[in-house]
């Protein structure tokens, strides 16, 4: 916790409860890692869990710097905010928009990563 009261640690998966975010105490506002409210930028913000589990709303797949293609995704939360990161566990196309994510526990912590996985086998149906 900093003088001003504001918890700046970066908030990271936790196993047994879930994701850590702020709220904003003026607007609302839900957001993940940031130290001023995205819509009106005050600097009172409250820690608050989520269960982890959210809902792709774009999935791309990267290939740069790597020579292994990976999964970039936008997940979004129940509790109103948007976190984009990397979903394993399936290949990288194979992640589709609509589907269920949860923590990976054991994430890349000191990387401060986190890291999704798919709740359920793909629920999509490949016409060729």
């Amino acid at each position: 916790m900093s003088s001003t009261g504001i918890d700046t640690a970066a908030p990271v998966v936790q196993e047994e409860t879930g994701l850590v975010f702020q709220r904003c105490r003026w607007c609302g506002t839900a957001s993940f890692r940031r130290l001023l409210c995205p819509v009106c930028a005050a600097s009172d913000l409250e820690s608050e869990r989520s269960d982890g589990y959210g809902v792709v709303v774009r999935s791309s797949v990267v290939n740069r710097y790597t020579g292994t293609a990976r999964n970039e995704s936008l997940i979004r939360f129940p509790e109103g905010f948007v976190f984009r990161c990397r979903v394993v566990g399936a290949a990288p196309h194979l992640v589709w928009v609509g589907a269920r994510v949860r923590p990976v526990s054991g994430g890349d912590s000191e990387a401060g990563e986190v890291v999704f996985e798919l709740c359920e086998a793909s629920g999509r149906v490949d016409w060729y």
